[in-house]
């Protein structure tokens, strides 16, 4: 097994949500109106505890309530003090590179400079056909998009000139960043030339790790950082985002996620052709060396532990939602993310 020998001495740990549509308390489907309000309150909780980042996804599909995110963090940008907001992703691939660093750009404002963005290829395709874009050109989309962001990025007049979108010559975009630069992480989830993209741009890597072993990931880490040196590129920050749940007990943590995250695991299998998960897969890939961060504070702590000195992590990113997991369920699980995950992790690392 390849580990990264550099501990991380400091982490920034952070929450992710796709927005999940979840049940009330009768057991009813939640509108996706209540569910964006209960994000809000998830993320003003997290600020609350400080938490060092929350992500929101975007999808757009009836499972998930948030095919808007910027319009999401900037409510959450109003009532939360210091924590960063992002996205969890941004489908660069089916958006306009213009209009979403605008709309980050903008974040930032309102948000006294505290806004990322994570650009992605996205793993659901529903906004190919919603905006009319053909999935023949997955790639060359979110290719051509990213080489006109990372344009942008330096904030100066833009000439720019590609087969899938008309050219700019000496455009400027506006508003123009208070801090001179958006902090912008390129998302992988299990391509090499996904790491060699990311180095070539000289933008931190995000990895979705949310199947295997997180360890099966240190060749990548290793890769972009030689990779970031074959480019000529200083060293960037490597990121992980991992699907998890917290509880008092690794039992309750463990019977409490099971029912919600096998529902929302064979709802998506169905459309890609994967058989039902079974209690015994579930119960492997929540683990010591699966991808599923479930338990209790210590176990979830010393699995974070793990994985950031394995990978050489700067930061971890908990996915906290998990289908229709209800609202009271995500918020105990964020308090003890923070109140007691968080502490143990960083006293961990600070040992080294």
């Amino acid at each position: 097994m390849a580990t990264n020998t550099s501990s991380p001495r400091h982490i920034e740990l952070g929450l992710d949500t796709f927005g999940d549509i979840t049940l009330d308390a009768t057991g009813a489907p939640k509108s996706a109106a209540h569910v964006i309000r209960d994000v809000v309150e998830q993320a003003v909780l997290a600020d609350t505890l400080g938490l060092d980042y929350f992500g929101v996804g975007e999808h757009h599909r009836d499972d998930y309530a948030i095919s808007a995110p910027d319009m999401v963090l900037a409510a959450i940008a109003g009532q939360t003090q210091r924590i960063r907001l992002g996205s969890a992703v941004t489908v660069l691939s089916s958006d306009d590179p213009i209009r979403v660093y605008q709309r980050f750009s903008t974040l930032d404002a309102v948000s006294s400079g505290r806004a990322e963005v994570i650009l992605g290829r996205g793993s659901f395709t529903e906004s190919f056909p919603l905006f009319g874009l053909d999935l023949a050109n997955y790639e060359e989309l979110f290719e051509e998009k990213l080489e006109l962001f990372t344009e942008l990025l330096k904030e100066k007049p833009v000439s720019w000139s590609g087969n899938l979108r008309p050219a700019l010559h000496q455009q400027s975009v506006y508003p123009a960043m208070e801090s001179g630069t958006l902090k912008t992480w390129i998302a992988v989830g299990g391509s090499p030339q996904s790491v060699v993209r990311a180095a070539h741009y000289g933008l931190p890597l995000m990895l979705a790790i949310i199947g295997g072993e997180p360890a099966q990931f240190a060749p990548f880490a290793e890769l972009y950082h030689r990779a970031l040196k074959e480019f000529g590129q200083p060293g960037q920050p490597i990121g992980v985002h991992s699907p998890g749940h917290i509880a008092a007990t690794d039992q309750e943590a463990m019977d409490e996620l099971w029912p919600h995250y096998a529902i929302m695991h064979n709802r998506i299998g169905k459309d890609r052709g994967w058989p039902a998960l079974t209690r015994a897969e579930f119960d492997a890939t929540a683990g010591p060396n699966g991808a599923l961060v479930v338990g209790s504070p210590e176990t979830v702590a010393k699995k974070i532990t793990r994985v950031a000195k394995t990978l050489g992590l700067t930061r971890f990113d908990l996915k906290y939602s998990h289908g229709t997991l209800p609202h009271a369920s995500l918020m105990k699980s964020i308090e003890l993310y923070a109140t007691e995950v968080a502490p143990r992790v960083r006293a961990n690392l600070s040992q080294e």
